[in-house]
């Protein structure tokens, strides 16, 4: 195998690494362009060849990493069909945004296909088109008008161990919405789909 064969070879390892980074920076980039926290709490960083913002807020950091980890633990497990991160009016909690993020198996690691073929530069120009477009969300997103929270959702398979530290939800979906699809990347072992819905201005 070539050197070049070799950067190619995707592992379910290194594909559930690449989604949860992923998730990673597009939660950051949600909570910044929609103004969830303050912008002087983010600093810039760069990667997939874009300036991103990522918070600098301890609280934030110390729950997006543990939610992060054990992302990554049920994704290896092969048990994860979505995250949702729900936007919510603070002081009456309506939902007001779903950026839904749908996560498909493609390879068939059950029966031990567990490496791929794709290049690291086509993957990151995937992700990098995404992450443009959450960037570029405020041009069709109605403005929030009114102090927000948010929640991530993680479905999983019925069978999932959940820790107790974790607690069930309801959908919180959003009564009469619009629905905007974002593009979609994938490692050829796990494929995320990516669209936001909204209120509607009545």
């Amino acid at each position: 195998m070539t050197s070049q064969q070799q950067r190619n070879v995707i592992t379910l390892r290194g594909s559930t690494q690449v989604v949860t980074e992923f998730f990673g920076y597009a939660i950051n980039s949600i909570l910044y362009q929609r103004g969830i926290y303050p912008p002087e709490s983010f600093t810039k960083f760069h990667n997939y060849g874009l300036q991103m913002m990522v918070t600098t807020d301890e609280g934030l950091r110390k729950y997006l990493g543990n939610v992060l980890s054990q992302l990554s633990e049920w994704l290896l497990k092969h048990l994860v069909q979505q995250l949702v991160l729900v936007v919510t009016s603070a002081a009456t909690g309506e939902p007001l945004e779903r950026w839904v993020f749908q996560i498909e198996l493609e390879a068939d690691v059950r029966n031990g296909q567990v490496q791929a073929s794709k290049s690291e530069k086509q993957i990151q120009q995937e992700i990098q088109a995404i992450i443009r477009q959450i960037t570029a969300s405020v041009t069709f997103l109605p403005l929030l008008q009114e102090q927000c929270t948010f929640d991530l959702l993680v479905y999983t398979h019925k069978d999932c161990e959940v820790p107790a530290a974790w607690e069930e939800s309801d959908a919180k979906y959003i009564q009469s919405s619009n629905e905007v699809r974002l593009r979609s990347f994938t490692t050829k072992i796990h494929r995320v789909d990516a669209m936001v819905s909204y209120k509607c201005d009545e």
